[in-house]
């Protein structure tokens, strides 16, 4: 497997997931565009487009730093081209830029629903829009091209819209674009799946959830690994697929996972959301 010479667009790739994708392929040379809006230092999180960029090329790839709000239809256009005449265009797509915010519904403002929403679902929908025409070139010169969400498997039980529907919301309509555009696209030959961890991972903006302890959690490499599992299909093939990361690793014999602990040895871990 490698993704060398591929050309890749990560939405919210500055830190966490995204970046750790984009540190993966690197290593095989891949050329990779970061589209997030961090341009200066957040006090709380680490990591600007430039950093991640800086990290891409001592990994071995090739880097590209976009500054782009993906709630912004003319920025997410702007931010594609600008990657796809960089690059020479663009075979896959990483939708991973997300908001979250666990609140149930009387304790969710207004503000915090159109952000979520604005982000996941709208930002998804319009980002995967906006590249199609380059998906379907890559397709057409048999670079096997891939669009693969962060998102969760849907389901339709209560308990997970209850305690937080608003992002619940949100975070399906990523879903329902790995539904919808994979028969949309199947024709096309263009691999669309979504990626789920089974356990929490430990990312700045999880340790910043009141009362989670990241040791019950585990490192972004198991995503990273996974992702580049998925990325090196065959898009044809291997597509609408709701995939967890110990399931593809397991499929390709991967079942010790010990490495991928915050603390080794660790053998009870925080469940994440939408995974029973």
């Amino acid at each position: 497997m490698s993704l060398a010479g591929k050309r890749i667009f990560i939405t919210g790739g500055s830190r966490g997931i995204g970046l750790a994708i984009a540190l993966r392929a690197a290593k095989d040379g891949a050329s990779i565009a970061i589209a997030a809006k961090t341009t200066e230092p957040h006090p709380k999180l680490p990591g600007t487009i430039f950093t991640a960029a800086k990290e891409i090329e001592a990994a071995g790839g090739k880097a590209l730093a976009i500054q782009c709000d993906i709630r912004d239809e003319n920025q997410i256009t702007s931010a594609i081209e600008q990657a796809a005449a960089a690059l020479g265009g663009i075979d896959i797509l990483i939708n991973n830029a997300s908001a979250i915010n666990l609140t149930n519904t009387e304790n969710t403002p207004a503000k915090r629903f159109d952000l979520m929403m604005g982000v996941n679902t709208r930002g998804t929908f319009l980002t995967s829009q906006a590249a199609l025409p380059y998906l379907k070139k890559s397709a057409q010169e048999g670079r096997n091209p891939h669009i693969l969400m962060l998102s969760p498997p849907l389901s339709m039980k209560g308990k997970w819209f209850k305690p937080h529907l608003a992002y619940t919301m949100a975070k399906y309509g990523m879903s329902m674009c790995v539904l919808g555009l994979a028969d949309e696209l199947k024709r096309d030959g263009i691999g669309v799946n979504a990626l789920w961890p089974r356990t929490a991972i430990d990312t700045a903006a999880l340790a910043m959830i009141p009362g989670m302890d990241v040791a019950f959690c585990r490192t972004t490499d198991i995503i990273s690994d996974t992702a580049y599992i998925i990325l090196n299909r065959a898009g044809k093939e291997c597509s609408g697929n709701f995939f967890i990361d110990e399931q593809v690793l397991a499929s390709e014999g991967v079942t010790d996972l010990d490495k991928y602990a915050v603390v080794p040895g660790t053998k009870e871990f925080i469940n994440d959301l939408y995974v029973d």
